[in-house]
């Protein structure tokens, strides 16, 4: 894995994920920079992320949004994508969602996810997401399906969308503040794997139903006028 060069970084927000690192930090493609932003992880995450090559970010703010808008600060190329560090998805899927948006496609890609075995995504994840779904669409009008963290985009524009949500609503807040700020956004189907160890979030139903109302937050914000920052 390359990391002298910074054509696109990647940020992998990280609480206890040993396990999972050596994967995750081994499919991230040549010339891309790793970013692993440690959210206090007692496994020796941050020095396992550090052997293996990857740039290491101190959050000590415990909540999913502060671990990536930390990496998001951190970042310093063109292009920033998101991925979760946990190898329930392959960070060599998002070439071809920056090649959408080098070419002027797109202004934000997401992906889509497709459950790839047993309990790669438990049935409360999915009505947590289900119904998040339909709560986006009803407040931006976008016919998305997912609000998954695979991602890319621009990360100047993105810093002028002013994030503030640093819990579960990170994500969410990101895709309504590029709606309304008139951002071209899409999205494609990527294969989601079982995760390795215990979900943070939506592993059980009181976890999916917190960030169902972390979300529901967000999507209560009144729209912001503006267009595209580029």
């Amino acid at each position: 894995m390359t990391t002298t060069s910074t054509d696109v970084d990647v940020v992998l927000p990280c609480l206890d994920e040993a396990e999972a690192l050596p994967w995750v930090l081994g499919r991230i493609p040549a010339g891309w920079r790793a970013l692993v932003v440690d959210n206090g992880s007692t496994d020796g995450s941050p020095d396992i992320a550090r052997a293996l090559g990857a740039t290491v970010v101190r959050e000590p703010r415990r909540g999913f949004g502060a671990a990536c808008h930390a990496g998001l600060t951190a970042a310093t190329s063109d292009i920033v994508c998101f991925c979760d560090c946990d190898a329930s998805l392959d960070p060599a899927l998002l070439v071809p969602f920056v090649r959408e948006i080098r070419d002027g496609a797109a202004d934000l890609v997401l992906g889509r996810r497709r459950p790839e075995g047993r309990g790669a995504w438990p049935v409360h994840a999915r009505a947590g997401n289900l119904a998040l779904a339909r709560m986006l669409r009803r407040r931006t009008g976008l016919r998305l399906h997912d609000v998954g963290p695979l991602r890319a985009t621009r990360r100047e524009p993105l810093l002028a969308l002013g994030l503030t949500d640093r819990r579960s609503g990170y994500p969410l807040q990101m895709v309504v503040r590029a709606a309304d700020a008139g951002w071209r956004i899409a999205e494609h189907d990527v294969p989601y794997r079982p995760r390795t160890g215990a979900s943070k979030v939506t592993g059980t139903w009181r976890g999916t139903w917190q960030a169902v109302r972390d979300m529901s937050r967000v999507l209560a914000e009144t729209p912001a006028g503006g267009g595209l920052v580029r």
